[in-house]
């Protein structure tokens, strides 16, 4: 049965927006905002700032929808975001500009009473940005008695490799799943093998919510290739990872790759397409001082990148761990080759279409990009019979599952 309104939680969402280029949870959330207006359900957002709680209507979804895709930032605080002095300018314009359309307003702890005033019974609250995550806000929902509380559960890396992960994150996300252990009435999984471990990680929190799987949709821009900057259209060919540079995406591995291409002429050319996020003293300082035929592109335009991704001799994917593995997704429907870590959640969804190497194996690693390299393109998707996810379907099946 469908619930009878919807209100997304967007906190997340606004925070990243004007920081560069969204991460894939930030892109999961996004089209949320995009997408559920369609469900043809009265539909809320929800925000928390510093300054308390905004109930938002649909047209404010439009606006950060908008604001995601390029519009021009307000620029103008107001009373209250000058007060708060917590959060970027950028950001705390936004909530000024949406304190002004909002339906409702309140302290995080009377968040309950606005939705009783202005939702009916038998809605949903929906978090997928693992954003606003406190027993605070979740018990203040509870109260309201007006809505039954999804969230999204991308994974549980944190807890399961904390080694990738920086100190203080670890602790912080422990609490957070302890929140959706005890708070949750729909946990939402992106698929079948991460349902797995994220249950795991539930149980030891204490209680393990009814779940779903519903992948992700794959969309992919189309391929702009007037978008790609003049130095990097042209030369040897090249091949591609997608991502922030972090530890558990393994460039560190490819960096030992490619230094042992230093005797060729020409060497193939690595682009690490990505934002530089936590990476590690070692693998920053690597990036630094640089590694031949290795270039690191942060800004470029979601058409630029389908282009460089359109065009590679392969995208590599020598991740440690993940969720889901959007890169990946993207490339193969782009049909474009795909070397990537033996992950159960890419032969889950990709089947046998990427070669799929031990991402501690470098030895494996330089023989198959050298094979690639010396190699005309090898056959896209198209050859390979793969299907991929759609919105459509992912929401199809959250909202008959309340």
């Amino acid at each position: 049965m469908a619930p009878r309104a919807l209100i997304l939680d967007v906190t997340r969402l606004i925070s990243r927006i004007g920081k560069g280029a969204l991460t894939g949870i930030d892109r999961v959330e996004l089209a949320y905002a995009r997408h559920l207006p369609a469900a043809g359900l009265p539909l809320f957002g929800l925000l928390r700032t510093g300054a308390g709680v905004l109930l938002l209507p649909s047209a404010s979804l439009a606006q950060i929808c908008a604001w995601a895709d390029g519009q021009v930032l307000p620029q103008s605080l107001d009373l209250i975001s000058r007060l708060s002095r917590r959060g970027d300018s950028p950001r705390l314009a936004m909530e000024a500009a949406l304190r002004r359309q909002a339906v409702a307003r309140a302290p995080v702890g009377l968040a309950g009473w606005i939705l009783r005033r202005h939702l009916p019974p038998g809605s949903a609250y929906l978090n997928v940005g693992h954003a606003n995550l406190s027993g605070r806000m979740m018990r203040a929902l509870r109260r309201s008695g007006r809505v039954r509380i999804a969230v999204l559960l991308h994974d549980v890396i944190p807890l399961d490799y904390p080694q990738f992960a920086r100190a203080d994150q670890v602790p912080a996300f422990a609490r957070k799943l302890q929140t959706i252990s005890r708070y949750a009435d729909l946990v939402i999984h992106t698929a079948k093998a991460t349902r797995q471990a994220n249950e795991v990680q539930l149980r030891a929190a204490g209680h393990v919510p009814p779940g779903i799987v519903a992948p992700l949709g794959i969309v992919v821009t189309p391929p702009r290739d007037e978008e790609i900057p003049a130095e990097l259209s042209a030369g040897t060919p090249y091949f591609v990872v997608l991502g922030t540079i972090e530890p558990r995406k393994n460039h560190s591995l490819l960096l030992d790759v490619w230094q042992g291409f230093t005797g060729l002429e020409p060497p193939p050319r690595l682009l690490i397409l990505g934002n530089k996020g936590w990476a590690g003293a070692p693998l920053m300082a690597r990036l630094e001082a640089g590694v031949p035929g290795v270039e690191v592109i942060s800004g470029l335009g979601d058409g630029a990148v389908s282009a460089l991704i359109a065009g590679a001799h392969a995208v590599l994917f020598p991740t440690l761990a993940e969720g889901f593995g959007l890169p990946a997704f993207e490339a193969a429907a782009l049909g474009t080759p795909v070397i990537a870590s033996d992950l159960p959640v890419l032969r889950e969804f990709l089947a046998e279409f990427p070669v799929y190497l031990d991402p501690t194996d470098s030895y494996s690693w330089s023989r198959t990009i050298l094979d690639h390299f010396l190699q005309p393109r090898k056959a896209g998707s198209d050859e390979a019979g793969l299907s991929f996810p759609s919105w459509e379907e992912h929401f199809r099946i959250v909202l008959t599952s309340f």
